[in-house]
């Protein structure tokens, strides 16, 4: 069973750790950028639909064409999330662009909501990059979850296999993106932004968001 991390986190009154406690979700798993289903759910929100228009999509009109509802729910759930974490201009972009283009957006919004994803890129990505490596090494990925832990102790509490899965899901976004040749070779490619895709963003007040892709943050 996967486990989310949705619970409250008191404030500590230790200054000293105020910068490291975060909050990790485990939802990242149930799935990679899925453009096609992302650029259909971009579509249902650009209607602002009410909670019935949104039940009416997915479980009677099976927009998204799952054979369990359950699976399309928990899907654009996910991708809800993702999309309302960066600002609704970007959303047509994703519905309409072409596919590199609505890619990018779709990984830069996936980053912004995601913090598992986040610190994974900048910490883990951005420190192979800097040290010259050709490919990515998946033996940094339980080291990666113990500095998690440390700063959110829900982290310790992911099942063996739910880790896998995240590990799993990252490689295939990393891919998608364009940050890995494949999911089989792990060689890391160089980041390129599309000058369209840095536009959008810029103007959605992103720039951090850009750094971070280009690993430069």
């Amino acid at each position: 069973m996967l486990i989310d991390s949705f619970h409250p986190q008191t404030p500590p009154t230790d200054s000293h750790w105020m910068h490291v406690l975060k909050q990790y979700q485990a939802d990242l798993s149930a799935g990679s950028l899925m453009l096609p289903e992302s650029r259909v759910i971009a579509g249902l929100l650009l209607q602002h639909p009410d909670d019935s228009a949104w039940e009416q999509a997915l479980r009677v009109d099976n927009v998204l064409q799952k054979s369990s509802p359950a699976t399309a729910i928990r899907q654009a759930r996910l991708i809800r999330f993702r999309l309302e974490s960066i600002d609704s201009s970007v959303w047509k972009s994703i519905k309409d662009g072409e596919k590199e283009t609505a890619t990018q957006l779709l990984f830069a919004a996936a980053v912004k909501h995601s913090e598992l994803l986040k610190d994974f890129l900048r910490e883990v990505v951005a420190d192979h990059v800097r040290r010259l490596e050709h490919s990515l090494s998946v033996n940094a990925w339980e080291p990666f979850l113990h500095d998690c832990a440390a700063r959110d102790p829900a982290v310790g509490t992911w099942s063996t296999s739910t880790r896998k899965k995240l590990l799993q899901v990252i490689i295939r976004i990393l891919a998608e993106a364009r940050y890995l040749e494949s999911t089989r070779s792990l060689r890391l490619l160089p980041p390129h932004i599309h000058p369209a895709v840095r536009k959008t963003l810029l103007a959605a007040g992103e720039g951090r968001l850009v750094q971070m892709m280009e690993l430069h943050a």
